[in-house]
């Protein structure tokens, strides 16, 4: 998986999406000066970006989220400072849309900047989640969230996990119906993401692993 200059990162609730973009976001601050995380999930209040705010900015990443973020207050309100993503040549951002179309109208209101771009778009698939168990109910998803943020992704990041109950097998078992989806929409799968714990273990099976911390923030320096 290529680094674009703009990452996005999106999927159905619960996909492990936000997880995703502060990881990647982690991964690029190591080979880039500039990093910037923006949270555009406006639609779920309860897991966002924002939440490792003090940890983004120990790393030297900036973080731009809605001020309404983690508050009382939750409403459809995207920061004017998207914008200087676009404007900031010399700077990496990731991308974190909200679950489904709803979210993903947040993005589609940036189609003019995002084309003159060097951008790339990533759905992020999950097995165990209740609503996207199967590569049909997750195709539709993708199609939603395509025609809502008016993108097209260009490629598939397997998160199948069930938090930090996740064995190897669980991963294992999971690959099948990424496969699947990438037969069906002729994306690739460019990254299998598992908990860090678990990537030594997997690492001779699976390509294009990507070891992640989960929600509980267990940050390796």
């Amino acid at each position: 998986m290529q680094s674009a200059r703009v990452t996005i990162f999106a999927g159905h609730y619960g996909s492990g999406k936000t997880s995703i973009a502060v990881n990647y976001a982690l991964w690029l601050k190591k080979s880039h000066q500039k990093v910037t995380i923006a949270d555009l999930d406006i639609v779920n209040p309860y897991f966002r970006t924002k939440d490792s705010a003090q940890m983004l900015k120990r790393s030297g990443i900036k973080l731009i989220s809605s001020d309404y973020a983690n508050s009382n207050v939750d409403i459809p309100a995207v920061p004017g400072e998207i914008n200087a993503i676009f404007d900031e040549r010399d700077a990496y951002a990731v991308i974190d849309v909200g679950g489904d179309d709803r979210g993903a109208y947040a993005l589609g209101r940036y189609y003019e900047q995002l084309h003159r771009t060097d951008a790339a778009a990533y759905i992020v698939v999950n097995m165990y989640r209740p609503l996207s168990r199967d590569a049909e109910a997750t195709i539709s998803i993708k199609y939603e969230i395509e025609a809502a943020a008016r993108i097209k992704f260009s490629g598939i990041i397997n998160n199948s996990n069930l938090g930090n109950a996740t064995t190897a097998s669980d991963v294992m078992n999971s690959l099948p119906y990424a496969e699947q989806i990438s037969e069906r929409t002729g994306l690739p799968v460019v990254m299998t993401t598992v908990q860090r714990s678990l990537a030594a273990e997997l690492a001779s099976n699976i390509q294009n692993i990507f070891p992640i911390d989960l929600e509980e923030y267990e940050w390796q320096k």
